[in-house]
């Protein structure tokens, strides 16, 4: 049985995308011969190593075992390219770091753009995700480093501050609302919302929180950006819920007002996590480090 590194990358990729198509355009390689690659496994092992469906794949038992050892194997060259990278400058080290929207928005891009700055020899592969599909990436070894909401329940996983993230209503300046310092949930749910876009993970879980408040949110549109739900709101097209340091940002250029949501749930601290600190390659431990520093 034998697999190479690019086998081996292509496989874990492949698993975690769902999708041999997309696993092969993070390997940067051509979907036939992706296939090729995959097919070869298979006939090299004698076993089935995907269940191959209409929505995408998914690993037999056998292909969750190769995939387990798989990461272990490349978190282990990566370890090994960190240290080497500590006595040369010639080789390139990848972190795979996921986070979710408020750490990516608001928090993590000057924290991030200043460590790679003074790291040009490290690439990192972000992804924006729910807190609670971090964990799990970051448990099975999906992920190298996650930042999520400390509220999520993070099994064995080590855990250090990274932010403070307070949600904020925000109205236009012209809005009956906009008086109010402070606000429940409950009390807004019945209102026409701007939305961020389907499958932005902070509006997952303001979605959830409007369920168990007994009323769905309903929207008059959807943005991509916090920049975009606080112009809609300017313009009385309805209410967002953003953190607040980006109303904050946007407060300076736009007619709105922020008001506090007084639920629990919507101070949310923000946190890093990964399975084992001192497992970690020198590079991705450099970059806990910067990050947690910055809090």
């Amino acid at each position: 049985m034998r697999f190479d590194l690019i086998d081996l990358r292509l496989f874990s990729l492949v698993v975690e995308a769902g999708s041999i198509t997309r696993g092969a355009a993070q390997a940067n390689m051509a979907l036939p011969s992706a296939s090729a690659r995959l097919r070869g496994m298979e006939e090299t092992i004698g076993l089935q190593l995907l269940e191959r469906g209409r929505r995408g794949v998914e690993a037999t038992p056998a292909g969750d075992a190769l995939a387990h050892h798989a990461r272990i194997v490349l978190r282990q060259i990566e370890q090994l390219r960190g240290e080497l990278g500590e006595y040369t400058k010639g080789l390139k080290g990848h972190i795979r770091l996921q986070t979710n929207t408020a750490a990516m928005t608001e928090f993590l891009p000057e924290r991030l753009a200043s460590y790679l700055a003074r790291h040009p020899n490290i690439d990192v592969d972000l992804k924006e995700r729910l807190s609670v599909e971090i964990v799990k990436a970051v448990s099975s070894g999906a992920a190298d480093v996650g930042i999520i909401s400390d509220a999520v329940d993070h099994g064995a996983l080590q855990v250090l501050p990274f932010a403070t993230d307070h949600l904020v209503v925000v109205a236009s300046r012209d809005s009956p609302l906009a008086t109010r310092r402070r606000i429940a949930f409950e009390d807004i749910v019945e209102h026409e919302f701007v939305g961020l876009s389907a499958g932005s993970p902070l509006q997952d879980y303001l979605g959830e929180q409007a369920i168990r408040a007994g009323h769905p949110l309903s929207f008059r549109v959807r943005m991509r950006t916090f920049d975009g739900v606080c112009r809609m709101a300017a313009q009385n097209v309805g209410i967002g819920v953003v953190p607040e340091t980006a109303a904050r940002r946007c407060r300076r250029s736009m007619a709105i007002r922020s008001i506090r949501l007084t639920n629990p749930w919507a101070t949310r601290r923000l946190a890093l996590c990964v399975r084992q600190l001192d497992a970690l390659p020198p590079h991705a431990r450099k970059l806990v480090a910067h990050l947690a520093a910055a809090d």
